[in-house]
């Protein structure tokens, strides 16, 4: 397989499993009520379908680097794209509630293994002045993916069925195996490390309890007291986790990465800067629809000019950041994230369409350049012997951010909206103007994790380098 081939195609490789996986988390809550309404079971008895996905995803990503490093990167991913794939499938056979829940499970076993052994590969295989480009292509699907699901699904769901939604992966699938077996290269550690069992009993139940905790957040009636007392657990566990690792020779994931100053703002930084945009894939089609009453179609199509500009960041990251630097902007570019946020909240019923696109198209071209930064710059100095911890890591602390991020989007609309009634647009809207200005705020100042970098960290990533695509 020569070189300059898997150059080419690798990124494309990953970047369609990631689609793939992206589309599905959102496609699916489309689906819901006409689910309920086949299985007969009430929609909301069916959020244990999006929860049992997402503890899956808790538990299997923190051994994502253990597996690909004993197995070997091409076998992992095409299994874990194999197992998405059939567990898609039998999600749309399911005949009742706990047949979905079981097929979910499965699913989001597959997917746990896909963005992890992905990232880990995308940096196995190029050169740090290449990672830019290749990093490109893979953070387009997971701004993409969130951005067509509620559309696809919907009209899925309207000219179709339910279990047509799942059935969208199978060919998905089939088409990155044949590419997977082509173009993917199969890394693997000559060394044996030994697995910490410990050590996934303790962060993998303490992520699965905080996952689920987040997941039921605003949708099940749970006492404030039993809350507070499984949130209180799940912190125990994972600061157990934390001592557990900082003694053990091998841990489940080496917190020894975050000695790394660049990996540790990266990581960290990202973290907060998520915990702001977050649920903005929340409230945004709630503004459109419920707030200024468009159908679920036209909210879709306004969303478009967001992933329109994502894409054509690809083009223009390299060059910002070979001549501002990574420092530079992360801390300008979260502050226009902000801003931008907070512009939704001037948004009314008579706010001409074509503002409410360039509010997208910016924020869809800032959070494309954020996501390539950070994503890039968490292994600026990582070694290749450490690339699979790394993105482990990464990969656990995005997934645990983003869950975050959607619970606070919802809590500050919530907190917004009172005992005001849900359907009335009038109230949503001024709610929904409260939770963009608290968030975009919290955003702006989320720019202060990325001051501690300096002017010439990232200059290895950003040089010039030829194009792969």
């Amino acid at each position: 397989m020569e070189e300059s081939t898997v150059k080419r195609f690798l990124p494309w490789v990953v970047a369609t499993a990631l689609f793939m996986e992206q589309l599905d988390a959102t496609i699916v809550n489309t689906a819901v009520p006409a689910m309920a309404e086949s299985l007969q079971v009430t929609p909301l008895s069916l959020k244990a379908v999006a929860a049992s996905y997402v503890l899956s995803l808790a538990v299997g990503i923190p051994v994502s680097g253990w597996i690909a490093d004993r197995f070997g990167t091409r076998r992992v991913f095409a299994v874990a794209i194999a197992v998405f794939t059939i567990a898609s499938a039998l999600c749309g056979l399911s005949q009742s509630a706990g047949q979905m829940v079981v097929a979910r499970i499965l699913q989001g076993a597959g997917a746990a293994l896909m963005m992890p052994v992905g990232r880990l590969t995308i940096v196995r295989t190029f050169e740090k002045s290449e990672l830019m480009t290749a990093m490109n292509f893979v953070i387009i699907p997971a701004l993409i993916g969130p951005l067509l699901g509620p559309t696809v699904g919907g009209l899925i769901v309207h000219w179709l069925s339910w279990r047509e939604i799942f059935f969208v992966n199978v060919p998905i699938g089939i088409v990155a195996q044949w590419l997977i077996h082509r173009h993917m290269p199969n890394y693997r550690e000559d060394a044996r490390r030994p697995f910490d069992w410990r050590g996934l009993l303790l962060f993998g139940s303490g992520t699965a309890l905080l996952s689920w905790l987040l997941e039921i957040f605003g949708e099940h009636q749970i006492e404030l007291v039993t809350g507070a007392v499984l949130f209180i657990v799940a912190i125990a566990l994972l600061l157990a986790y934390w001592r557990h690792a900082l003694r053990a020779p091998y841990p489940l994931l080496d917190l020894a990465l975050f000695k790394k100053r660049t990996f540790e703002v990266s990581v960290t930084g990202g973290f907060v800067t998520r915990l702001g945009v977050g649920g903005l894939p929340f409230l945004t089609p709630l503004l459109l629809q419920v707030g200024l009453g468009l159908p679920a179609w036209k909210s879709g199509l306004l969303m478009m000019p967001t992933a329109a500009a994502a894409m054509g960041m690809k083009m223009a990251s390299r060059p910002i950041l070979a001549r501002f630097g990574y420092r530079a902007v992360l801390i300008v570019n979260t502050v226009m994230i902000g801003v931008t946020t907070c512009l939704y909240a001037l948004v009314t019923e008579q706010t001409p369409l074509a503002a409410v696109v360039a509010i997208g198209f910016a924020l869809g071209f800032f959070n494309s350049l954020q996501f390539t930064s950070m994503n890039s710059m968490a292994y600026a100095d990582v070694e290749p012997q450490e690339s699979s911890m790394a993105a482990t890591i990464a990969s656990s602390f995005q997934q645990i951010s983003m869950s975050f991020g959607l619970a606070i989007g919802s809590l500050v609309a919530a907190w917004f909206l009172g005992g005001a009634s849900q359907s009335n647009p009038h109230a949503v809207i001024n709610a929904l103007h409260g939770a963009y200005l608290s968030l975009g705020l919290l955003t702006i100042v989320s720019s202060l994790s990325f001051w501690r970098l300096h002017a010439t960290d990232g200059a290895s990533l950003s040089r010039a380098s030829p194009e792969l695509a």
